[in-house]
Parts: structure tokens; C-alpha cells; sequence
């Protein structure tokens, strides 16, 4: 991070940011001591990639945004992401990260669900919001981008689930880049009480200009005991935009957290998906998928730290590159010592569709308890000739074989999107950025 950075966005300037928006004292007090800790923390240093070149510096922090007052009004691109039959969706939609449009059912919202933007949250239930928010899952200094988040954070939403309340259709939230130099801080907390249950989806989409700007995106996923959390997410920042995602999650005991992710960014990014399994007989199953393109360099990190007894972790990784793009997937499983018959698997694979396209698979397994069960699997190569022979031999053309052979290997992840709007227009943007 430049030190001109450093400079525009100060101390003065954190502090009207936070008073404009209404913020409780402890959220000043936590920007405050953020942007100091800034300027002592080092960047990130992700294995196999040198991101010392990357602009982190070029963006605008504030943006304009108008309220929309029906789903109908949306443009065509972003209306193709809700149903617009369905007037009983629960959704919010952050326009250059102001909240434009909200919508919870009132069943929800009697049994104590909270979704909304962060801020609203932050005025409406101060307490909740500070228990959760980057206490957990991530800290502050973590690095300097994590630092730099939580000084300049400027937008998300806080989804609360009670104890009990079981929530049976998807809660969506949209994050629309429209002003094309705004920076995305962007911060998601979720939290599930005792034996509650939800299922969440977001897209994050901007208007694919070259533009150079920034996003640097935080979720805390929490699942206390016995709660489920199922995470899917379709990030589409454009190709001027330097991407660093960092989506962490806890389970406790009995607990659930299920991930899939479409990264379907177009410039360079960075991006750690870590799940700890504290208690007993918790699980996570993280999987993502991956589509790069042109001269774009990629960094995928999927962890799961075994703690518990009995837990379970798996992770599966997918990527396509083609041209000249770059893609580095680190599947890593850990089993602390304690976590007694735990099992930590994982599966990364790599497709090349050019000679120039480069891929690495690096699986990682790190025990320190004896008890245990593991496994891992990686490769990386080119379209297997013997299901191009196969297809088309039976009439179907090179081209239209690998596109069913390249969908088929996504498709694991793509199918595990809940919500079928948005699974579509994951496929259409895998096909957008393959052919």
C-alpha cells in the first residue's frame, strides 16, 4: 500500500467518514487505531506470487447512489440475479455501497432475524454488531489489508439468525459497482445461533471497465452449536479492479459451513477461504471454482483447520485458465493436536486451454495428531484427448466437446449454488469468459 495512500486517507478523514455515518464510538475508536496499525503492517506475502507491483492505491472511497423503488427498474445485467415473480424475496441491495433496496419477510423479522446493511446495523444494534465484527473470524492485523478494511471499510450487510429459527429460503445480497473507480471495502458478518439454519447467496458485479481501482473484501461466517450456514457467493469485479477477498469461517460444535464460490474476477486477486472446525463433530465443505483469462494473475487460498473431535473438512477446487492468465489453488488441511479422528481431504484441479495459460495445484497437509484420517489430490494439464475422441465421435464438433467437457469439470460448485437465478448467470459468465 503507497504511502500516497496513506497520506489521502487520514486520521481526519477516518474519523468524518465514520461521523457521517452515524457510527458508535467503538467503531471510531476501532478505525482509528486501524489505519495507525496500517502503516506498521506488511502486506500480505501469498506463497508463489509477488503482489509487490499490485495497485492497491488507485480508487475513490465515496460514491452517489439512487434508491430503487422496484426490482423492475434494475438494469438488464443486475435484474438477472433476483426473481422478479417472487415478491417474497429477502434481499438487499447495496448500490456503490449505499443500501438502495431492502427486503426481509415480516415471519422473518418476528422471530429476530437481522439483515441489512452494515451501517443500519451498526446504529440499530451497536452491541450484536461489535460481539462479531472482526473478533472472531479475522482480526485487524492480521496484515495491512486487513488493517486497511477495517479503516476504510464503506459498505456490507450483518445477517443475524436467532437461536431455533430455521430459514428456508435463500437470503440474497446483490453488491453492484456502478461508479466504476469506487472501491469496495466491504465487510459480511453472518451469524447463526444454537441449531438455526440459513442459506446465503451474494454477487458481486461491477460495469468491466479497465478502470484501476480496488476491492478488498472481509466475511465472517459464524455457526454456533448445531447451526448450518450454507455460503455461495458469484464475485465478477472487472478487469481493472485488483481483488483481495478473505472469507473466514468458524463452526463450533455440530455445526455446518458449506462454501461455493464462483471467482470469476477479471483482474488480479487475491483470495483465502478459511474455515476452523472448533467444536466436535463440525464440518465445512468449501468449494470454488475459478475462470482466468487475458494477462490476469490469481491467488486461491482454501484452509481448514481441524480442531474438534470427529470434525470433517473437505475442500475442492477447480480452475480453468486460458490465454495467459496465471492460477495459483493452495488446498491446505490442518489437524491440530486434539482433533481426534478428524478428516481433512482436499482435491484441486487445474485446466489449461492455451499454451501460455499457467497453473498450479499445491495441496498441503499438516497433522499433528495420530488418529486421524487425510487425503489430497491435484492435477494439471490440458483437455484429455480421449473425451474429445469420445464426443466427437459421436458427431459433435472440437469446439462445442471441450465447452461440455469444461462444464462438466465446474460443475460441481456451479450446481451447488442455491439459488437457480443465480447459478444461471454463473454459467453464463463461465461462458462468457471461456469462448
Amino acid at each position: 500500500m503507497s504511502v500516497e495512500m496513506l497520506e489521502k486517507y487520514t486520521l481526519d478523514y477516518i474519523e468524518n467518514f465514520s461521523s457521517q455515518n452515524n457510527e458508535p464510538d467503538w467503531m471510531k475508536k476501532l478505525r482509528a487505531d486501524a489505519i495507525t496499525q496500517a502503516q506498521k503492517l506488511e502486506m500480505p506475502k501469498p506463497d508463489k506470487t509477488n503482489i509487490s507491483q499490485w495497485d492497491f492505491s488507485s480508487f475513490s472511497h465515496q460514491a452517489e447512489a439512487e434508491e430503487i423503488s422496484s426490482l423492475a427498474d434494475l438494469p438488464d445485467h443486475i435484474k438477472k440475479f433476483v426473481d422478479l415473480s417472487n415478491d417474497d424475496q429477502n434481499l438487499v441491495i447495496l448500490r456503490n455501497q449505499k443500501n438502495s433496496y431492502q427486503a426481509l419477510s415480516d415471519d422473518l423479522k418476528e422471530k429476530g432475524v437481522i439483515f441489512t446493511d452494515i451501517f443500519t446495523a451498526m446504529q440499530e444494534h451497536p452491541d450484536l454488531v461489535k460481539k462479531y465484527y472482526l473478533t472472531e473470524a479475522v482480526t485487524v492485523d492480521e496484515h495491512r489489508l486487513t488493517a486497511i478494511h477495517a479503516a476504510l471499510m464503506n459498505g456490507g450487510v450483518f445477517l443475524y439468525v436467532p437461536r431455533n429459527v430455521v430459514i428456508e429460503k435463500p437470503v440474497q445480497s446483490i453488491f453492484w459497482q456502478e461508479d466504476e473507480n469506487l472501491a469496495f471495502f466491504n465487510h459480511v458478518i453472518i451469524v447463526a445461533e444454537e441449531n438455526s439454519q440459513v442459506t446465503y447467496v451474494e454477487n458481486y458485479l461491477s460495469d468491466h471497465k479497465e478502470t484501476k481501482t480496488v476491492a478488498n473484501v472481509i466475511s465472517e461466517v459464524i455457526a454456533k452449536d448445531n447451526a448450518s450456514i450454507s455460503y455461495g457467493s458469484v464475485d465478477h469485479f472487472a478487469r481493472g479492479t485488483t481483488s483481495y477477498i478473505n472469507r473466514q469461517g468458524v463452526a463450533e460444535r455440530d455445526a455446518r459451513i458449506e462454501w461455493a464460490l464462483g471467482q470469476m474476477n477479471d483482474g488480479d486477486t487475491i483470495s483465502e477461504n478459511v474455515t476452523h472446525l472448533l467444536g466436535d463433530d463440525s464440518f465445512c465443505y468449501a468449494k470454488a471454482v475459478s475462470v482466468g483469462r487475458g494477462d490476469q494473475i490469481q491467488n486461491f487460498t482454501a484452509k481448514i483447520v481441524n480442531h474438534g473431535k470427529r470434525s470433517n473438512g473437505l475442500i475442492l477446487q477447480h480452475g480453468v485458465m486460458k490465454e495467459r492468465a496465471t492460477a495459483i489453488f493452495h488446498g491446505i488441511g490442518k489437524i491440530e493436536h486434539g482433533g481426534t479422528k478428524a478428516n481433512a481431504e482436499q482435491e484441486s484441479r487445474v485446466l489449461m486451454l492455451s499454451k501460455d495459460a499457467r497453473g498450479d495445484a499445491n495441496p498441503i497437509l499438516l497433522i499433528d495428531e495420530d488418529d486421524v484420517t487425510a487425503g489430497h489430490a491435484a492435477s494439471v494439464g490440458r483437455v484429455d484427448p480421449l473425451q474429445l475422441y469420445y464426443l466427437m465421435s459421436r458427431g459433435i464438433s472440437k469446439k462445442e466437446a471441450e465447452r461440455l467437457i469444461i462444464h462438466g469439470f465446474l460443475a460441481p460448485v456451479v450446481n451447488s449454488i442455491p439459488i437457480e437465478a443465480v447459478r444461471k448467470q454463473l454459467t453464463d459468465v463461465i461462458e462468457g469468459k471461456v469462448y
